[in-house]
């Protein structure tokens, strides 16, 4: 139960991302790019088993990320980094433990650009 309590700790506050002017487009340059950035953060299966843990349970922190993946601690902080980096994942620092969950406003863009294709 404590150990619950602790991951619980770690989950990501909701997004505070601003209000858009309005919706972006899912056709054109900018969204070609942003679908190019989106689909090669995907494009690594161990990406995509991340994502797939990160959807089955609100957050995790890495170490429990390393326990389901047969990759090293290393490789799966990078994996996360890239993940990071283009918006599909947020992480909450908390002492030592580094809390990860999906970042459903841009999964749902992600989504909506391959939709049109």
């Amino acid at each position: 139960m404590k150990q619950e309590t602790e991951i619980e700790a770690v989950c990501c506050p909701p997004s505070e991302t601003e209000p858009e002017a309005g919706p972006r487009p899912i056709e054109g340059p900018g969204a070609d790019e942003e679908l190019a950035v989106l689909a090669k953060a995907v494009g690594h299966p161990a990406r995509v088993r991340i994502l797939r843990l990160l959807s089955r349970k609100e957050a995790r922190v890495c170490s429990q990320i390393v326990d389901e993946l047969p990759l090293a601690q290393s490789t799966v902080s990078e994996h996360l980094r890239i993940l990071k980096d283009c918006g599909l994942i947020r992480s909450r620092e908390e002492g030592s433990r580094v809390g990860y969950c999906i970042n459903y406003e841009v999964l749902r863009r992600l989504k909506a650009l391959v939709a049109i294709i």
